[in-house]
């Protein structure tokens, strides 16, 4: 993994009442700055107050103090962060530098309670804490969208391919209707000519010929009317044929979907109702939790106001001293307690601060696992929705087919009552208009060809002629659909590479980042552990390994992070170690190079400029000062919180802090 090139830049940060911060001002250049300090100095507010005006999630305000801020000058830019108290809460105003802190607060605000490094030092889901800013589900929706829509391209497509195939017949077709056009244009014009001769030499009087031309001329109203009929029932079977396919295919989509229950989705609901009420009671105790510990920490170091204020009221000021010397003072064995007046072994304090620690841990792994469980129960609400989308979309689209086959059956109905109807008359009128023919023609010889007949066989050949021109116009019609399609197979078929394209980087969008976030934690764990000089330690690395998990009501294979620790003995045989068998520097160092990993895979320097680090104190001063160096070639401005013998390990000329 390439180092980040560095560009010089300055900053400035003003902080008010920011942890145990009253106020102060700090000034500093790209590289490392160490806040060198005792406990208690308050140098973990100093890093709250730069995660604050960075847009961090974790800054506290000052317990005595009703509002406070912290403001960053850099690259000539000013971000702004205030906190104000209103009842129980703090509330966060201002324009920070970010507008989402999720990959800061995850990878560059390595603090004590880091999500990152807690993750090893806990044994929890290192694969959920790097893909923890990644929102699987808005993937998994863009996939599911990609694929519909690359479906219907290729589904375009092929009906395209087909239509291609169509097009030398189609084209084949018209050309042999247009040639039955034209011949049929002949024949009628032949007949026409010999209805014409027939009526020039009719010798019927001029009224039975009329009486004759208005019943030709009814019946052959009466035939294209019964053709148009013909036409639409036609028509109304094949659409009629369409429709009850398509409701056969419904009903059997229907069958095969899920059973819906609707209790399901509300048991999800009220089960994800109290599971989240669960974490926030927990996340209430975290922060109590996280509120003593301070607490009895600045007390026990003598750095709370509270306690400043209530010595500075005692009677006298030699009893002031006396009480302050003996909480203040780092040597002293005992302390006075501030809760019950007695004296206690400052060991007794520090043991039981160290349990409030182990029990917050404690409860930020059950949050983490509660976390987890609304996750699981929000994929099985999802599945029950999705479910719950397709029966509605078939039912909806079932009731519109079934009630459009009732439209077009009674529409049948109808053509067939209309068409028996015209039929009937049409005998009548050709009976009618015979029986005309015979009283005007009695002369005609039995060779010739009645006017009957021949307006018969006009009325025929205009019917013919009709069905060949509409059969022709849809033919061209069909054509020219095809040609005006075929047009758009390029761009359909780019688009669909696009998609390939696209859907390719979604699916291995999560694949991608395990991956490199494998090998970046794995690269630097090998250099790290060659520059801290861990001689016992041979490897500590990630492996990714399948599994099968459980989403909603699915079994689904997914990958798992398993770390591996491998040791040495004194004749040179390796084995294999557990985490619990690390010691707190290992742990430590290990955390701390997981977190470096995610900051690095998801390119978190492109969008905070900061690293902050603190709790160092389980590794050697040497070993501190190798690992900060380390990670300086990562950041711009690298801001480390170390005791003084620490801060001595490093080279004098990085920029020191150690008033705040």
């Amino acid at each position: 993994m390439a180092t980040q090139e560095s560009v010089a830049h300055e900053a400035r940060l003003r902080a008010q009442n920011i942890g145990g911060i009253d106020e102060t001002t700090v000034e500093l250049e790209s590289g490392i700055t160490v806040l060198a300090g005792r406990n208690a100095t308050n140098r973990t507010s100093l890093l709250q107050a730069f995660m604050a005006a960075l847009g961090g999630s974790s800054a506290s305000l000052k317990a005595d103090a009703e509002e406070g801020y912290a403001e960053l000058e850099l690259d000539d830019q000013t971000y702004t962060r205030t906190l104000k108290r209103t009842g129980n809460t703090v509330v966060t105003d201002g324009e920070p530098y970010l507008d989402d802190p999720e990959l800061a607060d995850l990878y560059a605000f390595l603090l004590e309670s880091n999500p990152a490094r807690r993750a090893v030092t806990t044994e929890d889901d290192l694969r959920e804490i790097i893909l923890r800013p990644v929102d699987t589900d808005e993937i998994e929706r863009e996939i599911s969208r990609l694929t519909d829509e690359k479906n219907e391209i290729s589904n375009e497509l092929d009906r395209l391919d087909s239509l291609k195939n169509d097009l030398p017949s189609l084209e084949q077709q018209r050309t042999d209707l247009e040639g039955k056009i034209e011949d049929k244009r002949d024949e009628l014009e032949a007949v026409k000519a010999a209805i014409e001769e027939a009526e020039a030499n009719a010798d019927t009087q001029q009224e039975g010929q009329d009486e004759l031309e208005e019943k030709l001329s009814e019946l052959r109203e009466r035939r294209s009317a019964l053709e148009d009929v013909r036409f639409d029932l036609e028509t109304e079977r094949e659409s009629l044929s369409a429709l009850r396919e398509e409701r056969d295919d419904l009903e059997a989509e229907q069958e095969d979907l899920p059973a819906l229950n609707s209790l399901d989705r509300e048991e999800v609901d009220a089960e994800i109702d109290r599971l989240q009420r669960q974490s926030q009671s927990i996340d209430g105790v975290i922060s109590q939790l996280q509120s003593i510990v301070q607490f009895n920490e600045e007390m026990l170091e003598g750095s709370h106001p509270e306690i400043r204020q209530l010595l500075a009221n005692d009677d006298t000021e030699s009893t002031d001293q006396a009480i302050t010397d003996q909480l203040v003072d780092d040597g002293a064995e005992t302390v006075r307690c501030w809760t019950c007046g007695s004296q206690v072994q400052r060991s007794e304090i520090e043991a039981t601060i160290d349990r409030l620690r182990e029990h917050q841990e404690t409860k930020l792994s059950e949050r983490d696992d509660l976390e987890s469980q609304i996750e699981s129960l929000r994929s099985e609400r999802r599945e029950i929705d999705q479910t719950r989308q397709r029966h509605e979309r078939v039912d909806r689209r079932l009731d519109s087919v079934t009630d459009e086959i009732e439209q077009r059956e009674a529409r049948l109905d109808d053509l067939t009552d209309r068409r028996e109807e015209l039929e009937s008359e049409i005998d009548d009128l050709e009976t009618e208009a015979a029986e005309l023919e015979a009283e005007a023609d009695d002369d005609t010889e039995d060779d010739e060809e009645s006017l009957l007949e021949l307006n018969r066989r006009a009325n025929e050949l205009e019917f013919s002629l009709g069905r060949l021109e509409r059969d022709l116009e849809t033919t061209t019609d069909d054509i020219e659909d095809i040609e005006s399609a075929l047009e758009d197979e390029d761009q359909l078929e780019q688009r669909r590479d696009e998609i390939r394209d696209e859907l390719e980087e979604l699916r291995t969008r999560i694949d991608r980042i395990e991956r490199e976030a494998v090998e970046s934690f794995n690269e630097h764990m090998d250099a790290v552990l060659e520059v801290l000089e861990y001689r016992n330690i041979d490897r500590i690395w990630i492996e990714r390994v399948g599994k099968t998990v459980r989403e909603g009501r699915r079994k689904v294979e997914q990958t798992a992070f398993d770390l591996h620790i491998v040791r040495s003995t004194a004749d040179g045989s390796t084995y294999e170690d557990t985490i619990d068998h690390l010691s707190e520097s290992e742990r430590e160092v290990t955390g701390l190079i997981f977190g470096l990993a995610g900051y690095l895979v998801h390119e978190v320097y492109e969008e905070v400029p900061f690293m902050l680090l603190d709790s160092l104190e389980a590794l050697d001063s040497n070993r501190i000062a190798a690992l900060v160096e380390y990670f300086e070639s990562h950041t711009d401005f690298l801001v480390v919180a170390l005791l003084p013998e620490d801060a001595a390990a490093l080279d004098d000329e990085y920029d020191r802090v150690t008033e705040i």
